[in-house]
């Protein structure tokens, strides 16, 4: 995040911010501090001032022996900063051109470990990053983070006021029956309904009266959604399909319309047969069977599934799944708890719900290695298709993933677009132009997260990529001049949208 060769090319985005720190170390350091180590950390460098035009400058600290002093004083500090997250090798100073600068690194929070919050005020003094500034974490985000802390998650919690009789009984069958169908032979099958939910993480003895009541994990699996929403007040599922562009939407399911029961189990296998039925399936036998299960059905499972299983059903705006004719998005409420990067690099499962985890994989849906989300990608660049888009988004809280359909042609189509739309020696002067293959995943990424008819800023896309936000104004002048998009208002103020959408 920090390269002293690379000075001149730096500017402030959502992991970098400069200070100027002329003799004692500015208020705000905190604020980024706490905002940092609850995003995806961060590099703040004292002793810099930024240009009107977003370059930086050296200022220079006058006494950085002092001030170094001073900030590891302060860090240390549990009514300065709620837990010290620093090593000695995060914070180093450096020499340039006879100023001296201080820079300190600070890492992404564990999850336990989070909210970090400063001047011993955990409401007021959480901050999260939001493009190139910090801001004050709402009551909801820092009750989520809390409860993110424990081991135990918010899915085990027991309903004790709640008995098994207020469960819905022909979601419980349905899910017996594949679970006896996919595992002949399987001791839980042998069970009575009580005890078979108990075995399963649905139910558990209370302390209170050595009975058996649901957990939070058997009320969302396998509740009537009128009884889910007595503890979920937020909890929300909807499927949308728009097929047609004339027509708002051409299905839809959700989970309040009183015309089925309206919980998860119910939900996930409703929307996947909605989702698979537009796949293609190669002709394949084995064993003298037509196996019709494919790679591409496998990971939509997996995606269906992580997003119910991550969602934090306190949160605000609900589980959305939308289908469109070359994409499907899905959509939960919650951060990501391990961080977009290690979410795509996978080998960590830490999932918010585990109790509904352990009811997915008894059905053989899901994985417990944390390779979901890699296999998901692994699929896509077999199938020669545009790479998937995981986005996090906060205030509120959302996770979203994109999975587009549509082949790489991207190369192609812009060298078409260049030639078409461009005056002949302009045009041959641009295609002539090496486009790199990172460039083009940028372009794609871009595309494939704008939605039809809606303006975008360059903030709003600061967390698709893994670039700064000059970058990124760069990229959408670029697609603006291959006529894949539209741009208005002024450069400080500009907005840019697909090109032809109304």
């Amino acid at each position: 995040m920090f390269d002293l060769n690379k000075f001149d090319e730096y500017r402030e985005d959502n992991r970098r911010e400069v200070k100027r720190a002329a003799e004692n170390l500015p208020v705000s350091l905190w604020d980024t501090y706490s905002a940092f180590a609850n995003c995806y950390g961060g590099v703040i460098i004292l002793g810099v001032k930024e240009r009107p035009d977003g370059s930086w400058y050296t200022t220079g600290l006058k006494n950085p022996a002092k001030q170094q002093k001073q900030f590891w004083d302060m860090v240390n500090n549990k009514a300065k900063v709620s837990i010290n997250l620093l090593t000695e090798n995060d914070v180093e100073i450096y020499e340039i051109d006879g100023d001296v600068i201080m820079v300190i690194r600070v890492p992404m929070a564990k999850r336990e470990q989070k909210p970090v919050y400063i001047n011993n005020d955990l409401m007021g003094g959480t901050f999260r990053r939001d493009g190139e500034g910090d801001y004050h974490c709402t009551s909801a985000q820092i009750k989520a983070m809390l409860r993110d802390q424990t081991e135990d998650t918010m899915d085990m919690t027991l309903l004790e006021d709640v008995t098994l009789e207020e469960l819905n009984q022909e979601t419980i069958q349905g899910y017996r029956n594949r679970h006896r169908t996919l595992k002949e032979g399987h001791p839980f099958g042998q069970l009575d309904n009580a005890e078979y939910l108990r075995s399963i993480g649905a139910a558990a003895l209370s302390r209170m009266d050595g009975k058996l009541h649901p957990t939070a994990a058997g009320m969302l699996m396998f509740g009537d959604e009128y009884n889910i929403v007595r503890h979920f007040p937020e909890y929300f599922l909807d499927y949308r399909e728009i097929l047609d562009p004339t027509i708002r939407w051409t299905d839809r399911l959700q989970s309040s319309s009183g015309e089925w029961s309206g919980n998860v189990c119910d939900f996930y296998f409703r929307v996947y047969n909605k989702i698979i039925k537009d796949i293609k399936v190669p002709f394949h036998m084995e064993g003298g069977d037509r196996i019709d299960d494919t790679p591409v059905h496998k990971a939509l499972r997996e995606a269906l599934a992580n997003c119910l299983i991550n969602a934090d059903f306190y949160g605000t705006c609900g589980v959305v799944i939308r289908k469109e004719p070359d994409k499907l998005i899905l959509e939960n409420p919650g951060y990501i708890r391990i961080g977009k990067q290690q979410m795509r690099m996978g080998g960590m499962s830490d999932p918010r719900n585990k109790a509904l985890m352990k009811m997915f994989n008894l059905v053989n849906i899901g994985e417990r290695a944390g390779s979901g989300v890699p296999n998901i990608f692994q699929v896509w660049e077999a199938e020669g298709w545009t790479e998937p888009v995981i986005i996090e988004r906060f205030n509120p809280d959302r996770t979203i993933l994109e999975l587009c359909f549509a082949k790489k042609t991207f190369e192609k189509s812009a060298e078409k677009k260049c030639r078409k739309k461009v005056p002949k020696k302009s045009a041959e002067k641009r295609c002539r132009k090496k486009v790199t293959k990172k460039t083009q995943e940028h372009y794609e990424r871009i595309l494939s997260v704008m939605q039809p008819g809606v303006w975008y800023k360059v903030t709003d896309l600061a967390d698709v990529l893994p670039v700064g936000e000059r970058r990124i104004k760069v990229l959408l002048s670029e697609l603006v001049e291959l006529d894949r998009l539209e741009s208005t208002g002024s450069t400080k103020g500009k907005k840019y949208r697909i090109k032809g959408d109304m």
